[in-house]
C-alpha cells in the first residue's frame, strides 16, 4: 500500500556511485527544496527556544541574508566547508540551511569538544568558515592562529570579539526580503561532515550527501504512515493535518537530533522546541507549555520522565509519539510507557551517523509484538549478516550488520584507510553485532567491540542490560568488562537505582542469575543514586565506567 509503483513510499531504483541503490522515488532531491517550501508557513512558528520565537518567515529572511553574505562577503561557493560550533540555539538552524542552500558542505561540530578537538576538525575538514557561540569561541581562541578560516561569526558572545570576527546579528538583521542566491544541486552532491569517533582517538568526517539526508526525511515520514496503517489509523492529508510541537532534547550536532528532528519537522511545517540542555523537568513544562506531541532521544530520556518525582505535576496528555533509539531499550521501558501514555505510539529504532540516522525502525503494534527488536530495515536499505569472513548467515545466524542504501554516506573525509575498513562494494560494515528472525526483524545484541569473551563464552552486554533493567529498582544499567587473568574477562554492571528505592548488590545479582546463565550474572555491580555518565548524544560512556573495576 506504501511501497508499489504509484504509492506515495513508492520503492525505485537509481545508480549511486556507479552501484544500483533502492531509493524512495518520490523523495526531496537536495535540502535547499525543504527551505524554499518553507516560506509556505508563513508567520506559523518553527522554532521555540526558551521565550525566544522564530517563524517560518523569519527564519527565511535571516536564512536568505546569511547566504548572501557567505557568498559574497566570504566567498563561500558549492563544495566550501562552513563549520557550525554551538549550543541548541535558532542560530544554528539559520546557519545550517543557508550554507546547504548554496551547495557549501555543512560541518556540525560537538559542541563538547574541548579547544584542541575543535581545530584538528576545524583544520581536517578544511573550513573556510566557523559559525560560534561564545563559549566555543573561548575554546577555540587560542588555535585560531593556525587555522586557514576565511571568516568567523559569533553568537550570544559576552565582551569584545577577537580581531575580524564579526556579530551574528550584524549579518542576518533582515531589512529586505531577498531571494536564495542561485546555484545547482545534484542529489548526489556532498551536503555535511559529522564527526565520529576514530579507532585512531582522532575524529573521522562521515561525508553526506542531499541524497543521504533526504532519504532519512522520507524515511521518517514512511515510518509514521505505517504505523498509522498497522494500527487501523487513517493516514492523515499533510494538506490539512494540524500542526504539531517536536522536542528536540538531543543536540543538533549529531544526525538524530538533525536529520530525524530538525528535518522532518522543518519538512511539514511543525513546531520545533529546542533545549540548551537535556533535564527532565524542564522537558516536561515545555511538553505542557508548548502541547508537544513527539519527542526523541535515548531511552534514559523516557526513563528519566516517567520516574521524575514531579512527573504528576504536568499536563503530558498531548503525546502523541515516544521514540527512542542509540541505546539498548528494555521491554519495561515499553511497557511503562503504554501504561503511562496510553494514546502514544512507542518506538524504538536503529542507525548511525554512517547510515544518515534511521536503518530500521519498531513502533506501534509491530513494537508491542517484538518489543526487544528495533524493527525491520526500512525498504530503501539492503542488510546482510556475516560472520567474520562476511560470508551471509542464515535467520538466526548472529554476526555483524551491512547496510547498503542510499542513506549511507560517501566514507569518510580524507581518510582512504578508514573508508575502506568500513565500507565494501556500497556495504557499511556497521560494528553491530545482531541476528534477524524469519520476519526481517533485527536485534541488536551487541557492539562488536564491546561484546565480552568469558573464558571463550561470548556475553552481549544487551542480554546481561535487560536483565538488570527487569529489576523494579533499576532505572539505568550498563555492562561492562572486567579484566582477569585466567578468563579474559569477567562482566561487570554500573547501575543506577530509581528514586524512592532500595537496592543491595547481592539481591541484585540473584535477580540476574534467575534470568542468565551463571557465567553472565555480573561479579561486581556498583549501584549509585546518580545518573551514568553520558555524551553529547546520550549515549552511557562506558570507558569511564571500566576504570571503576580496574584496580
Amino acid at each position: 500500500m506504501l511501497t508499489a509503483p504509484g504509492a506515495p513510499y513508492e520503492v525505485d531504483e537509481a545508480v549511486i556511485r556507479g552501484l544500483r541503490t533502492h531509493v524512495w522515488k518520490n523523495a526531496a532531491p537536495h535540502l535547499r527544496h525543504f527551505l524554499d517550501a518553507s516560506r509556505a508557513h508563513g508567520d506559523a512558528d518553527y522554532i521555540v527556544y526558551e521565550d525566544e520565537r522564530l517563524t517560518y518567515a523569519a527564519h527565511f529572511r535571516a536564512c536568505a541574508k546569511f547566504a548572501h553574505a557567505l557568498a559574497s562577503r566570504f566567498g563561500v561557493r558549492k563544495g566550501d566547508r562552513v563549520a557550525l560550533a554551538m549550543r541548541n540555539y535558532p542560530e544554528w538552524s539559520v546557519a545550517f540551511w543557508s550554507a546547504a542552500a548554496i551547495g557549501a558542505v555543512v560541518v556540525p561540530l560537538n559542541a563538547w569538544m574541548s579547544g584542541p578537538e575543535l581545530e584538528y576538525c576545524l583544520a581536517d575538514s578544511g573550513s573556510a568558515v566557523l559559525v560560534a557561540d561564545g563559549e566555543r569561541l573561548a575554546r577555540i581562541a587560542p588555535h585560531l592562529g593556525g587555522l586557514a578560516l576565511r571568516g568567523l561569526v559569533v553568537t550570544r558572545a559576552e565582551g569584545p570579539l577577537p580581531d575580524g570576527a564579526l556579530p551574528w546579528v550584524d549579518l542576518v538583521a533582515a531589512d529586505q526580503d531577498l531571494e536564495l542566491p542561485p546555484v545547482r544541486l545534484a542529489p548526489d552532491d556532498d551536503a555535511t561532515i559529522f564527526y565520529t569517533s576514530g579507532t585512531t582517538g582522532k575524529p573521522k568526517g562521515a561525508l553526506g550527501t542531499h541524497r543521504n539526508i533526504c532519504t532519512n526525511q522520507w524515511t521518517v515520514a514512511y515510518n509514521r504512515a505505517k504505523t498509522a496503517l498497522v494500527a487501523g489509523v487513517p493516514l492523515p492529508d499533510p494538506a490539512t493535518a494540524p500542526k504539531r510541537a517536536f522536542l528536540l532534547p538531543v543536540p543538533l550536532f549529531h544526525v538524530t537530533g538533525c536529520h530525524s528532528g530538525m528535518l522532518p519537522t522543518f519538512a511539514a511545517g511543525n513546531k520545533l522546541v529546542l533545549m540548551y540542555r537535556w533535564d527532565p523537568a524542564r522537558g516536561m513544562q515545555l511538553i505542557e507549555r508548548e502541547k508537544v506531541s513527539g519527542f526523541t532521544g535515548v531511552p534514559a530520556i523516557a526513563w528519566q520522565i516517567l520516574e521524575h518525582p514531579d512527573f504528576d505535576r504536568y499536563d503530558l496528555s498531548s503525546l502523541e509519539n515516544v521514540s527512542y533509539g542509540g541505546a539498548p531499550a528494555s521491554p519495561e521501558l515499553l511497557r511503562r510507557v503504554r501504561s503511562t501514555f496510553p494514546a502514544a505510539f512507542a518506538g524504538n529504532g536503529y542507525g548511525l551517523t554512517e547510515t544518515s540516522s534511521v536503518v530500521a525502525q519498531n513502533q506501534g503494534p509491530e513494537y508491542v509484538e517484538r518489543p526487544d527488536s528495533v524493527g525491520p530495515a526500512i525498504p530503501v536499505c539492503d542488510i546482510r549478516v556475516v560472520d567474520p569472513d562476511g560470508r551471509d548467515l542464515p535467520p538466526g545466524g548472529i554476526g555483524e550488520l551491512w547496510v547498503k542504501g542510499p542513506n549511507v554516506v560517501k566514507g569518510y573525509w580524507n581518510k582512504p584507510e578508514e573508508t575502506a575498513k568500513s565500507f565494501t562494494e556500497g556495504w557499511l560494515h556497521t560494528g553491530d553485532v545482531v541476528r534477524c528472525d524469519d520476519d526481517g526483524y533485527i536485534y541488536i545484541l551487541d557492539r562488536a567491540k564491546d561484546m565480552l569473551i568469558r573464558g571463550g563464552e561470548n556475553i552481549y552486554c544487551t542480554e546481561v542490560e535487560d536483565a538488570l533493567y527487569s529489576h523494579p529498582a533499576v532505572m539505568d544499567a550498563a555492562v561492562v568488562g572486567i579484566p582477569h587473568r585466567v578468563l579474559g574477562e569477567e562482566v561487570g554492571a554500573v547501575v543506577q537505582v530509581k528514586p524512592g528505592f532500595e537496592l543491595d548488590e547481592d539481591g541484585l545479582k540473584q535477580h540476574v542469575a534467575g534470568r542468565l546463565a551463571a557465567f553472565k550474572v555480573p561479579v561486581r555491580i556498583d549501584i549509585r543514586r546518580e545518573p551514568l555518565p553520558r555524551n553529547a548524544n546520550g549515549k552511557i560512556v562506558k570507558r569511564d565506567l571500566r576504570n571503576l573495576f580496574v584496580s
